[in-house]
């Protein structure tokens, strides 16, 4: 490799290879989040998404986020369900994350998507699942409002 084909970690980042549209990062995690909630039979209550940085507060580049909350089976604890949740997943074709710190936690990726599993922490009868994208959008979003929009009608 020549000197000057090395790009660093940062590089990459502030200059992804192929960005990608508002639009397309939306339907990045859009399109995953119906694919979850699809295999897994979620029955989603709330649904968010946003253009999240991913280098700090504001710059660019964004990826599409989602956060979505979900109820759990009458009487079923969420350490119970979410494995089950995984399993589903797993069979979809989306892959086991490395073991998260916290074992109530489930990571899994698809198409360069993560999805993130969690129990509700104020809520036990509900759970959590929070959608990230590819760090491709470097469109400038500095002065956005930085609000949640309510997609939950397109997640079911």
């Amino acid at each position: 490799m020549w000197a000057g084909e090395l790009r660093t970690q940062d590089d990459r980042l502030d200059h992804p290879a192929n960005p990608v549209s508002d639009e397309q990062s939306r339907t990045e995690v859009v399109e995953a989040g119906r694919q979850i909630v699809g295999a897994a039979g979620l029955r989603t209550t709330n649904a968010g998404y946003q253009l999240m940085s991913c280098k700090n507060r504001d710059e660019p580049p964004y990826q599409g986020a989602i956060y979505l909350t979900f109820a759990l089976p009458t009487g079923v604890r969420a350490e119970e369900y979410l494995p089950k949740v995984k399993t589903a997943l797993v069979a979809h074709g989306w892959t086991e994350g490395m073991a998260a710190d916290d074992d109530r936690l489930a990571k899994l990726t698809r198409d360069s998507v993560t999805a993130i599993l969690q129990p509700d922490r104020d809520d036990t009868s509900m759970g959590v699942l929070r959608l990230y994208g590819q760090c491709r959008n470097v469109n400038d979003h500095r002065m956005d409002a930085t609000t949640w929009i309510n997609i939950t009608g397109q997640l079911g």
